[in-house]
């Protein structure tokens, strides 16, 4: 894949793009934070600050959300339902990815990693190998589908990353810089081995994961998606999302993690 379409220069975390996505960043991550977010909505992080626990964080941080953006049903008036504009919302992102990541909604998240973390996309429905190409715009005219940016959606993202990197370092993980991570796979499109394929059976290999990725942490479930199993130590810092961070979210049953993308070591395993 051409380096052009791995990264470019920009991003919303302090550290250079080429070392986020490089594998010795995950050997060895720092915290990350995107850029002004925890500042403008300090008082969500006061509020958290005084939760006695990670169910009542969950609770503080969606009322907030809803509360922020509007995204309470508002109850009708008389006989009639008006008719409600169609809000942008995280939780509606996360069940569009949940159905299909390489939907309308899995191409918004795309975007929002690219333009914070400075990650290009490597898998939108194809390979995405040129700019220009029809696959390239393709995912272009999605990740900028208005349906998806009429509410803010990226501050949305900004706040749920923020959210749950506080609750790992306060509540899940506190201390611990890896999660270890599985992914099932039946084929290398969207996690390509640098530089060559590897054993078919099994093996230790360095892939370039696309910009966003789904995880579990369960290898069991990890086995119902495909015949081949990787294992990556993922950083905590490149955690987007995961099971059991919300009280009520659509990604239920699966331990599913929403893991940001780069060159990862990983085990990989054939059934």
């Amino acid at each position: 894949m051409a380096g052009a379409l791995r990264r470019h220069g920009a991003n919303l975390v302090g550290v250079p793009t080429g070392l986020l996505a490089a594998a010795a960043f995950n050997d060895f991550p720092q915290p990350l934070q995107i850029r002004g977010v925890r500042e403008a909505h300090a008082s969500l992080f006061e509020q958290l600050a005084a939760c006695d626990g990670a169910s009542n964080s969950a609770r503080c941080f969606q009322g907030y959300m809803d509360i922020t953006f509007n995204l309470r049903a508002l109850p009708g008036h008389g006989r009639t339902l008006a008719p409600r504009r169609f809000r942008a919302s995280y939780l509606r992102l996360l069940k569009g990815w949940g159905y299909n990541a390489n939907s309308r909604e899995g191409a918004v998240l795309k975007g929002w990693v690219e333009n914070r973390f400075g990650l290009f996309p490597t898998f939108h429905k194809k390979p995405l190998i040129h700019y220009a190409s029809p696959t390239w715009l393709t995912y272009v005219e999605e990740k900028m589908a208005s349906r998806f940016h009429n509410n803010t959606i990226y501050q949305q993202l900004d706040l749920l990353y923020e959210f749950c990197q506080w609750s790992i370092t306060r509540w899940f993980y506190a201390g611990r810089r890896h999660v270890t991570l599985y992914r099932g796979v039946n084929h290398f499109l969207e996690d390509r081995p640098l530089p060559a394929m590897p054993h078919p059976r099994m093996g230790n290999i360095v892939a370039h994961l696309n910009n966003i990725s789904s995880f579990t942490a369960d290898r069991n479930i990890a086995c119902e998606f495909g015949d081949y199993i990787l294992e990556a130590q993922v950083p905590a810092a490149k955690i987007l999302f995961f099971n059991d961070l919300l009280p009520r979210h659509p990604l239920k049953g699966e331990a599913e993690y929403l893991v940001i993308g780069g060159d990862y070591r990983l085990r990989v395993d054939y059934l």
